[in-house]
């Protein structure tokens, strides 16, 4: 049995209004939960008690989270649907985000945390699905929009987040703001819900699992390069604002340019999706993107205080492969059902690749006493990068990767 087929968007400009603005609220709350705990680490383990292993939990819990909450979404999509679940993973992310700052001590505050990750990692990997099923014509341009809406959710948080602790003298305040935008985010998603009435999931020979996408290249590769990259990502937004501190920034500065590199995505975001819909091959997106990766290490390793701007901006540049990669997602399959399997297993297969990046960085820190080290691996993995994207970037369908078996008829 198979859904039915969504309506088609000129129709009703109202109801696909309402989507899209459920799609920009939604991709705001997709990263404060996770990268606003990087520039107030050590505010918040001295309030609430975290030993330098919570610490190292608790700055690999997005990477975690999303690999494992993001690979049950798809079977949760298809008991609840796919706007309800939508609307679940927007509630997880608003009540984690306020009932972290609420709690004295540390177990509640890595449970809270959780729920939040867990909700931003369901709807990680609903966003894919839902735009290529509500906009399958508009693919390039609506994922430019939704991934522009997360990048300046994500700076939002690396640039407010001390700002706000500091003027409120809290930094339960500076965490907690967020839960805010969670709670205007619910607000379409509790009229959109609405539509999964009457409806099921295919499930018939024409569906995709996600164990099927996990027996093919394209999906292992995409997999190793969602991994790869997030794990540049992630480590940047864990460990670089310490990075700097320890170079001689203040915190709010060191916070400041973890945003300039973050913030650089906004435009980028903008204009990369599009770009690459447009095109039969994205290689040459990929390697321009990735070739500024090399440049920033370099330039961060000779003086991470002198040229920390110039650094920020060609890594957030380099990290503009995560607009590239989420497009990919939605190019690479032929319907939102082989998106949200494509979507699941890539994701939450990038992600427990990724979060080895957090626990190795620190400890190659701790082991080294330095920081160059650890750059230069980082620098090292630029290579497979670049050798991923030359296999992904080029054209081809999931589907085509999945042999079905023979209808009944034909046995």
């Amino acid at each position: 049995m198979t859904s039915p087929r969504p309506e088609t968007p000129g129709r009703q400009p109202a109801a696909v209004g309402l989507i899209l603005l459920g799609v920009v609220l939604l991709a705001f709350n997709l990263r404060p939960a996770a990268v606003s705990v990087g520039p107030l680490l050590a505010e918040i383990r001295g309030a609430v008690g975290l030993s330098s292993a919570a610490a190292g939990v608790l700055t690999s819990l997005p990477v975690l989270a999303f690999s494992g909450f993001g690979a049950l979404t798809p079977r949760l999509a298809r008991l609840l649907g796919l706007h309800r679940t939508t609307l679940l993973a927007v509630v997880a992310v608003t009540v984690g985000l306020l009932g972290r700052v609420l709690v004295p001590v540390p177990l509640p505050f890595l449970l809270f945390s959780a729920l939040a990750l867990a909700g931003m990692a369901a709807a990680n990997v609903l966003l894919p699905s839902l735009i290529k099923l509500h906009f399958p014509k508009r693919l390039g341009r609506v994922t430019a929009i939704y991934t522009t809406a997360m990048a300046i959710g994500l700076t939002g948080a690396l640039l407010l987040t001390v700002p706000v602790a500091e003027a409120l003298s809290s930094w339960r305040w500076g965490l907690g703001v967020w839960a805010v935008l969670g709670l205007i985010a619910a607000i379409p998603w509790l009229r959109l819900a609405g539509q999964d009435r009457g409806r099921t999931v295919a499930t018939g020979p024409r569906a995709i699992s996600v164990s099927q996408v996990a027996r093919t290249r394209l999906g292992l590769a995409m997999a190793l390069f969602f991994g790869l990259q997030s794990m540049q990502a992630y480590i940047a937004f864990g460990w670089y604002p310490q990075l700097w501190r320890d170079a001689g920034y203040s915190p709010a500065a060191a916070s400041a340019l973890v945003a300039l590199l973050a913030g650089v995505s906004i435009p980028l975001s903008f204009v990369i999706p599009g770009l690459a819909a447009r095109r039969d091959d994205q290689r040459a997106v990929g390697f321009a993107l990735l070739a500024c990766y090399p440049v920033g290490f370099v330039v961060l390793l000779i003086d991470p205080y002198l040229f920390a701007i110039p650094a920020a901006l060609l890594l957030g540049t380099g990290g503009c492969v995560f607009p590239l990669a989420l497009t990919l997602l939605g190019l690479r399959a032929r319907t939102a059902e082989g998106t949200a399997s494509l979507s699941s297993f890539v994701q939450a297969g990038g992600y427990l690749l990724a979060g080895l990046g957090p626990f190795g960085f620190g400890w190659l820190h701790n082991v080294t006493g330095g920081w160059q080290v650890p750059l230069i691996v980082l620098l090292v993995l630029v290579a497979p990068l670049a050798l991923l994207m030359s296999y992904i970037g080029r054209p081809a369908l999931i589907e085509d990767q999945i042999s079905t078996p023979p209808p009944e008829s034909a046995r």
